[in-house]
């Protein structure tokens, strides 16, 4: 009935049917119909706004015409109870067949299911403040994530891990593109409506959101506070970004709707199958959703035709470059010249005239990138290895650059430049080591100790290591140290001599002595 009356209204004021069918989303037929029972009843327009709705329905659907208020009574109950029964409707789950059980324990004598089916519906359409939105071609894409999440299963301990599912739908064509991803965060987010855009071929002009964090950090009904990351990604991509009205989702029926046949069509097929990675079950999800998007729709036409031949050239192109989602950081170089990335546990090398100074970290995922005063003082490769360094030699003082080019082929080589012997033997050292850099002191040792006593000594002590089996710095050292290296073989087959006789020795008459004084002591 307000329908009705703001037809009768327009039409008072001078406006055709057209326009009130632009206005109210009526049809003409039934526009045309209310004008010209107003025009047979010949009352005026202030009549009709002092009339409540059950006497103006019964001025304009006598009861010789229609039979839908038998009893007056019985109808006033109902059209008390009507408000509560449609607002209950909205909640999850909810049912008709719940609300006519409910509405019979209030009113046991009150209407049958196909009636009370019935009233629901007229209450409905001329209590609804709905309007058609026209959505022009390339003009809006809706996004949203699903309420109901699915899972992936670790393969290693076979927990089970919920993922979010995002879902964008163009509005004219109403192409859809679901994507499953770990969560809801800003970066997530993000590079889902990245992957929307890459799947459309095309950027449209607004991007409609729901109040979610990762893109409205503060909702307001005038001018909500958009989140600067993704305000970011919008003008790198040349589009706007309109949020939806807080707890109004019907600015955004488009993709609710959507979520609903991403229920019915993806997440039915995908069935009881089981995936232990996300990027399989996006494959599977990825089959769903051409099946969907290729369905004809009511005109026969499916969404991806629709869009192949009406929307595709109306998006604006992608740029050249896609958009990274930049992290900054602010941190002090540490005196071993390097800072640390807290979320990778990895270390990064920047020059050592910076030690002590705080930088800027500005990152992606794939580069860091390190600032001191506005000024680019270093560039690496991000890894993902955790307590890891990524050093740079140019970065290091002289004394530390020594150091790191410490590997096992730098010691050998340089050991090959001594001597073969040399070489097998520091081969031989970094074998004996669980791990080879636990052998890279002592390989300097040895290197340091050719440097001492020359070529030649450095090589015969390292061949009669060999001999002896024992590899590690304290032997080569022992022989240099007692002259076992200068010994010929004629040499080391002698037989030792006699011990040399000096002040410090004790004969075994000391010993005598000494037992036969305690004896004495002992009988007194």
């Amino acid at each position: 009935m307000s329908k009705l009356k703001q037809i009768i209204r327009l039409y008072c004021q001078g406006n055709g049917s057209k326009r009130s069918h632009d206005l109210t989303g009526v049809s003409r037929r039934i526009v045309k119909d209310y004008i010209r029972r107003f025009i047979a009843l010949k009352i005026t327009l202030q009549q009709v706004e002092e009339m409540d709705d059950l006497a103006l329905y019964e001025l304009f659907y006598p009861k010789a015409e229609h039979h839908v208020v038998p009893d007056r009574d019985k109808w006033a109950r109902l059209q008390t109870l009507l408000p509560g029964i449609v607002k209950a409707l909205r909640q999850k789950g909810m049912t008709l067949d719940i609300q006519w059980n409910r509405y019979r324990q209030i009113d046991p004598q009150g209407y049958g299911r196909t009636q009370f089916y019935e009233y629901i519906r007229e209450y409905r359409q001329r209590s609804g403040h709905t309007m058609h939105l026209e959505h022009k071609p390339g003009e809006k894409v809706f996004v949203d994530f699903c309420g109901d999440k699915l899972e992936v299963v670790d393969p290693q301990s076979g927990e089970l891990q919920p993922v979010e599912v995002f879902v964008a739908i163009l509005g004219f064509s109403q192409l859809t593109y679901v994507e499953a991803v770990i969560s809801q965060r800003k970066e997530d987010f993000i590079n889902c409506c990245r992957h929307c855009f890459e799947y459309f071929g095309g950027v449209p002009r607004a991007i409609v959101p729901d109040n979610l964090k990762a893109a409205v950090t503060k909702s307001s009904k005038y001018e909500p506070l958009l989140n600067e990351t993704f305000e970011t990604f919008a003008e790198h991509y040349n589009t706007v970004i309109l949020p939806a009205r807080a707890y109004k989702p019907k600015d955004k029926a488009l993709v609710e709707n959507a979520v609903k046949l991403v229920y019915q069509r993806i997440y039915s097929s995908l069935g009881s199958s089981v995936f232990t990675q996300l990027a399989g079950l996006n494959e599977a999800i990825r089959i769903a959703l051409e099946k969907h998007n290729s369905a004809p729709l009511k005109k026969e036409e499916s969404r991806r035709m629709l869009f192949e031949q009406e929307e595709r050239m109306t998006l604006l192109p992608l740029p050249s470059l896609p958009y990274e989602i930049h992290k900054v950081k602010f941190c002090k170089v540490m005196k071993n010249g390097h800072v640390s990335l807290h979320e990778d546990r990895h270390y990064y090398s920047v020059p050592y005239n910076y030690i002590g100074k705080k930088v800027k970290m500005i990152y992606n995922s794939s580069l860091v990138d390190l600032y001191y005063q506005f000024k680019l003082i270093a560039r690496h490769q991000r890894s993902y290895r955790r307590n890891r360094y990524t050093t740079l030699t140019d970065h290091l003082a002289s004394k530390h650059k020594f150091l790191a080019e410490w590997n096992p082929e730098f010691f050998i080589s340089k050991a090959r430049e001594i001597h073969a012997d040399v070489a097998v033997f520091i081969e031989k050292l970094m074998d004996s080591k669980a791990h080879p850099e636990q052998g890279y002191k002592a390989c300097s040792g040895i290197l340091n100790l050719a440097r001492r006593v020359g070529r030649e000594r450095i090589a015969v002590a390292c061949r009669r290591a060999l001999e002896y089996n024992a590899y590690t710095y304290h032997i080569v050292e022992d022989i240099l140290r007692k002259g076992l290296d200068k010994l010929s073989e004629e040499d080391e087959k002698k037989p030792l001599s006699a011990t040399p006789r000096h002040a410090n020795l004790r004969g075994k008459t000391y010993y005598q002595q000494y037992s036969l004084t305690f004896k004495n002591n002992d009988h007194e």
